[in-house]
């Protein structure tokens, strides 16, 4: 449902319920945005170990989130990451990461952050298809 201001959530079984006051996703402005989702299945609430595990997990629930709207990794132009440990894990993070998004890679920063009781947190933005504005050149 659209709210008047053209905002509209999106809601998947397919990810995690939010656990506070927020949407798993947002449709506004011609862009799909994303909460930021941690990596706990969606059915079981299980997190698996490690960061690789984490990250693909938190991509899945992401990638929930765009299919609802008919939309792919393909489709994300931003990506914001937060690591437990950046030194330690972004490797095994970005070894996952690359298995969920090809080139072009979207934009992407990625933070270390003080997570509670996991090791990865991503949200992204997604460019809806359709006509775009026009830009100068």
């Amino acid at each position: 449902m659209s709210e008047p201001n053209g905002k509209q959530a999106v809601h998947t079984d397919g990810a995690p319920r939010p656990a506070g006051a927020y949407s798993q996703g947002v449709v506004a402005g011609g862009f799909l945005f994303t909460a930021g989702f941690g990596p706990q299945d969606p059915v079981t609430g299980a997190v698996p170990k490690g960061v690789g595990a984490q990250t693909a997990q938190v991509l899945r629930n992401v990638g929930a989130v765009l299919a609802a709207r008919g939309l792919s990794p393909r489709d994300v132009v931003k990506v914001t990451a937060h690591l437990q440990h950046l030194r330690r894990d972004f490797a095994a993070y970005d070894a996952a990461y690359r298995e969920f998004f090809e080139e072009p890679h979207p934009v992407r920063t990625t933070v270390g952050s003080d997570l509670m009781d996991i090791l990865v947190e991503i949200d992204v933005v997604v460019l809806l298809p359709g006509p775009g504005p026009d830009l100068p050149g």
